[in-house]
Order: C-alpha cells, then structure tokens, then sequence
C-alpha cells in the first residue's frame, strides 16, 4: 500500500522533465553512472544529482555506490501501486488493449509516410 505521502513524492518527482527523461534513459540503459547521466543534458552535474536526489527519495531510482561511481537503476513499483490503485483487472486489460491499437495505428501512419 502507497500512503498519501509516497504518492504526493511520486507525482512530484514525475512533474518536472528532466526526471521523466532520466528515468526514460535509466530504463533504457539500466546501471548508467550519474556521469553518463549527467553527459546527456545542457545542465550540471550537480543539477543532475539533484534530480536524481528526489527520484531517489520518491522510491523511483534505487543507487549503488560502485569504487567512485554511482549506478541507478529503475524501480517502477511506486508508480505501479499508483496504477494499480484507481485500476482493476477489468479496465487494466481494456487499457492494455486501446493501448496496443494506439501503438498499432501510430506504426501504421509512420509506415505510410515512408517512402
């Protein structure tokens, strides 16, 4: 269960877009160093820690200290408890579903646009 807190931390550390396109990278690229991370925006570094400092408190980031170096990886429970929250298992599957077309119509209008 996600207390009113952790939720509040949750959506807070999704407002700003720099965190989002860090966990996006972090996704794609579990174990990245905050140095490979910081590399990939016109910010400093320690700006970058500082993003990476309320993921890490919102739950959605874990760390491990490595020599000198930082890795993170993604947690997605804390958006998962969120999720499953205000979803059942009836409507999860009609999300998937409308989802999969959404998808399936987009790659449809990219292919028609290639020459």
């Amino acid at each position: 269960m996600i207390t009113k807190n952790d939720e509040d931390a949750v959506f807070q550390a999704l407002a700003h877009v720099v965190r989002r396109t860090i966990l996006d990278l972090v996704q794609e690229n579990p174990g990245q160093t905050v140095g490979e991370l910081a590399s990939k925006f016109d910010v400093s570094r320690i700006a970058v820690m500082n993003h990476l400092a309320v993921l890490e408190s919102a739950g959605l980031i874990v760390s491990e200290k490595e020599k000198r170096s930082r890795r993170v990886y993604l947690n997605p429970m804390p958006i998962q408890l969120i999720y499953d929250r205000w979803t059942d298992q009836y409507s999860a599957y009609w999300s998937d579903r409308v989802a999969s077309i959404k998808y399936k119509a987009e790659r449809a209008a990219i292919q028609e646009k290639k020459p």
